[in-house]
Order: C-alpha cells, then sequence, then structure tokens
C-alpha cells in the first residue's frame, strides 16, 4: 500500500521549509517540493534582514511590527552563524518626516517587541560622530541609531530545510509539483523530476501551498479550488557596490517619495543597497534589476553620501518578486507586508495556500499554519512552539560566541588563514568541522576554486545542502561569486556536473550537532 504523507508541501522557500521542519519536529510525516534549487525565488532576493519594519508603523501594521520585533532575538539565538546584529543610521532629513516622529517611532520599535538583547536606539550628533562622516557635509546635521539584525537569507532556507529533513522530512528539489488532485479525501500530487522528466505521484492528507509567486499557477493545476484572495507581486531589485565607507553600521534613507532605501556593509568589502516597491507583470523567474531602478537606488543614496554612487560602480544586481497579499492598497509600497492565509477543502482533505509573509516571521507563520491544519492533521508527539528553542544546524553555541569558535577552528585546523575560518564558522557554525573533516593540510582538501572554495566543502554542500550547480554554491549556499571570476564558476560548474553522481543528497545526516 502507497505511503501517505501527513502533509505535503509545494515552495521550498522560507515559509514552505519552516512549516516542513515545525510539522516534522512534531512527529508528522512531511514531503516537500521545490521546482529549483531551494531559496531560489523570493527567499533569496531580500534585504538580507531580521527586522520589525520600522515604516510600517507608518501604515499602523502594529501587530505585524510587534511580531516582527519579538522574532528578531529569537531567530538571531537558534542560528548566530547567520544572524546577527547591526546598527542602523537614520539622519534626520528636513521637509520630510519631523524629527518627532522619528524618535516616536523608534521609541515604539524599541519598547513594544521585547527588545532583550538588542542594544537601545540613541541619538547621534551627525556633525561629529564617525558616522556622519560619508554624509554630505553640513547638510544632515541630526540622526538616530536603532538596532535590527542581519541575515543570510538563502543559507537560513536551506539549514531550514536541513533540520527539517533531519527530523524525517523527504525533501526534493529540482521536483515540480505538475498536476494536484484529491481522491476520496487524499491529495494526490504529481510530481516531475526537473533533471529526468521522471514522473510519480505521492499521496498526503493535507496539502500547503507555499508556491510564492506561484501560488496561484498551483491552485490552477487541478487543485478544484477557485481562491477568493489575490496575490500582488511587487519587485524588488538591489545593487551591490564596492565599500561606501569604513564603520561597520548600515543606513536607513528617506526619499522624496515616501519610500526609504538601506546602505547596508556586505560581505566585507561591499555595499547592499536596496530595494524597490514596484507592481511586475511577467514570469516571476525572469525578473531582473531594470536601469531605472539601478538609476534610482543610485540617485537615492547619492542624495546623501558625500561621495556620489553611479551605475557604473555597481558589480552585482539582483532582484525578486514579492508575493503579496493584494489588499488593494493604490500603491506597490503601501501593499501589506503580512500574511494571509486561505484553507479550502474541496473534497474533503485542507488546502493551505499562503499570500504574503516577510522572512522575520517565517517561523509564526509555520506555527500558525500547523494551528490552521491541527483538526487535520494531528503528529505523533505534539511540541508547539518548539522551533522558537531548537537551534538550526551549526547553530548551538551563544550569540556572543563566535569568535570563541572562529579561534577553535584555527587552533583543531592550524593550517586555515583566519579568513578561511571565519567564512567557515559563519556559515556552517559547528558543522564547519563536518566540511573539513579530518584534513591536516589545504592539499587534504582537495581542489581550490579560489576564494577560500575548496573541493570538500563542494562536496559537503552536495551531499548535505541540495546544491546541484555552480549557482547553488556561489549565490545562494555562499556569496563567493562576488569574490570568483566568470571563469572560475565555469571550472566549478564543470567539476560538479562530472562528480554530481557520487554525491547524492542525504535526507538525514545521522543527528543534529
Amino acid at each position: 500500500m502507497a505511503k501517505v504523507f501527513d502533509l505535503a508541501i509545494i515552495g521550498g522557500g522560507i515559509n514552505g521549509c519552516g512549516i516542513a521542519r515545525d510539522a516534522a519536529g512534531r512527529g508528522n510525516s512531511v514531503f516537500l517540493c521545490e521546482m529549483n534549487d531551494l531559496a531560489s525565488g523570493t527567499s533569496s532576493w531580500s534585504t538580507k534582514l531580521i527586522h520589525g519594519g520600522l515604516r510600517y508603523l507608518e501604515y499602523f501594521e502594529f501587530r505585524l511590527v510587534r511580531e516582527a520585533l519579538i522574532e528578531r532575538e529569537r531567530l538571531w539565538q537558534i542560528a548566530p552563524h547567520i544572524i546577527g546584529p547591526l546598527r542602523f543610521v537614520l539622519p534626520h532629513h528636513s521637509g520630510l518626516r519631523p524629527a518627532w516622529r522619528l524618535r516616536l517611532g523608534l521609541f515604539l520599535y524599541d519598547y513594544i517587541g521585547g527588545r532583550k538583547l538588542l542594544p537601545p536606539t540613541r541619538s547621534v550628533d551627525l556633525a561629529h560622530d564617525e558616522v556622519g562622516k560619508p554624509l554630505v557635509p553640513g547638510r544632515f546635521t541630526r540622526g538616530f541609531e536603532y538596532s535590527d539584525c542581519f541575515v543570510d537569507d538563502a543559507r537560513l532556507v536551506v539549514l531550514t530545510a536541513r533540520d527539517a529533513a533531519d527530523r524525517g522530512a523527504d525533501i526534493r528539489t529540482r521536483t515540480r509539483a505538475v498536476e494536484v488532485r484529491q481522491h476520496d479525501g487524499i491529495w494526490h500530487v504529481t510530481t516531475e523530476d526537473m533533471r529526468s522528466g521522471v514522473r510519480e505521484t505521492i499521496q498526503a492528507r493535507a496539502l500547503v501551498n507555499a508556491a510564492g509567486p506561484w501560488v496561484e499557477n498551483v491552485l490552477a493545476s487541478g487543485s478544484g479550488v477557485n481562491a477568493t484572495s489575490k496575490v500582488r507581486l511587487v519587485q524588488g531589485s538591489h545593487i551591490v557596490v564596492p565599500k561606501l565607507y569604513q564603520h561597520d553600521r548600515a543606513y536607513i534613507f528617506q526619499n522624496a517619495d515616501g519610500r526609504i532605501v538601506f546602505a547596508i556593509p556586505y560581505q566585507g568589502d561591499f555595499t547592499l543597497i536596496g530595494t524597490t516597491d514596484r507592481d511586475y507583470h511577467g514570469d516571476p523567474s525572469q525578473v531582473k534589476a531594470t536601469p531605472d531602478e539601478i538609476a534610482y537606488l543610485c540617485d537615492a543614496v547619492s542624495q546623501y553620501f558625500a561621495k556620489p554612487v553611479t551605475p557604473a560602480e555597481v558589480v552585482w544586481t539582483f532582484s525578486g518578486v514579492r508575493p503579496l497579499y493584494d489588499d488593494g492598497a493604490s500603491e506597490a509600497k503601501a501593499a501589506t507586508r503580512d500574511y494571509v492565509f486561505e484553507l479550502d477543502t474541496p473534497g474533503g482533505a485542507p488546502l493551505l495556500s499562503i499570500y504574503g509573509g516577510k522572512i522575520t516571521t517565517y517561523r509564526r507563520l509555520s506555527e500558525e499554519a500547523l494551528e490552521k491544519l491541527s483538526p487535520y492533521v494531528k503528529g505523533a508527539q505534539a511540541k508547539e512552539g518548539w522551533t522558537a528553542r531548537q537551534p538550526l544546524p551549526g547553530g548551538d553555541f551563544a550569540v556572543d560566541g563566535g569568535p570563541a569558535l572562529v579561534a577553535q577552528l584555527t587552533r583543531d585546523y592550524p593550517f586555515l588563514p583566519q579568513p578561511h575560518a571565519y567564512r567557515l564558522v559563519h556559515a556552517y557554525g559547528t558543522r564547519a568541522r563536518l566540511v573539513l573533516g579530518a584534513a591536516t593540510s589545504m592539499a587534504d582538501l582537495g581542489r581550490d576554486f579560489g576564494a577560500t572554495l575548496t573541493e570538500a566543502e563542494v562536496r559537503y554542500l552536495m551531499k548535505n545542502e541540495w546544491a546541484c550547480s555552480a549557482d547553488d554554491i556561489v549565490w545562494r549556499r555562499s556569496k563567493l561569486g562576488l569574490r570568483l571570476s566568470p571563469e572560475a564558476i565555469t571550472a566549478l560548474g564543470e567539476w560538479i556536473a562530472a562528480n554530481s553522481f557520487a554525491e547524492k543528497p542525504q535526507q538525514q545526516m545521522g543527528g543534529r550537532a
């Protein structure tokens, strides 16, 4: 008799993987399919922030902001290798939002979310403080500095999937759901392996549609559901330029159009600038930063920085489509970032579709999704709220324990340069040792692909993190694409193609380090 999963999930972004992890940890049998790589859609094209969303206070999204602020420190504690604190400088711009409104908003931001670990807001004299030096002289004299967190968004997705698999979930990448139908109160999901073309049908008692920008496509593939909710596709683009200043703070700049733009220290030698908000019509997989968006971002930050930023300085761009819930807002920037569920039972078995959401609230979204499905799917063991307490793979150390972990790694592997050890710790945490294994020299790590990427790490990613291509590794499992030449990336891709048969992804690693 064919196995019937408790839960089938379509979509390998942060919401789908978050639900898979939570459900598997409660004892449910879980199947997840993703038509491309994990985090290859919206989830890897964020502004890389775990934040409450200061500007959402202007739209009276108090519940969303409070929930996100509470999640901020929880996520930092379960993944301190890929999430960390970041201070933001908000210059006061005369003629835009008055200083009292900024201070009131920051007061709420400090106190409605139960902040415990992050430092509070402070006022800044931009004429004398170091954070004022990169700005246009004399134009900005007053500002505020407050706390949020940065995140490696794609690694957050992959590590969440890794933990789900370690707890028994069946994770299938490069596997597209081509048809979903119900028979006798059971969902039958037909999938197609995008590499071999092989089709398979799995069965599940409940189905989660976490396909992001493709949520309506899933519903149209035989589900029998006529959705009442609609998705609004909003394009957000970012640019990366060489480092614009030397200190470690980020900036949040106000624009005359009411939007805000961030300038964030990125990958050591770069500055990340974003984002835009514009409605998108077309294939979400083909979205790209347009020349107009690049010029907009350059112009926005050039109003603040003493040295203007030009499109010619841009070394990388990325763009994603946010699948927001269509609340009828007239402008993309005003559309809600809150998440909305639509639960349908066309033939008795539940189908839960997810609209909207933001990466900061994925864990709470996952809990609420399972609460909605609880009348239909009962796990072998209930562990309500468990995901806030259990670290993600490699994250089992204190939030301030990164430097000690790097120091220990260089003691145990004395041949490893400190910058290399730092990168490994901030990607894999305590699991960095699984990458290095029993190596006693750099030669033991195999081929050197450049920028500290070795054959040992590539093999680890292929075997344990579903990496199948050069792009998976240099743009999602890492951001080494910023440092590797096109020729080096091509060589990496050729090596992966030649060795992919030898490194099959593991569904379970045999323990949660």
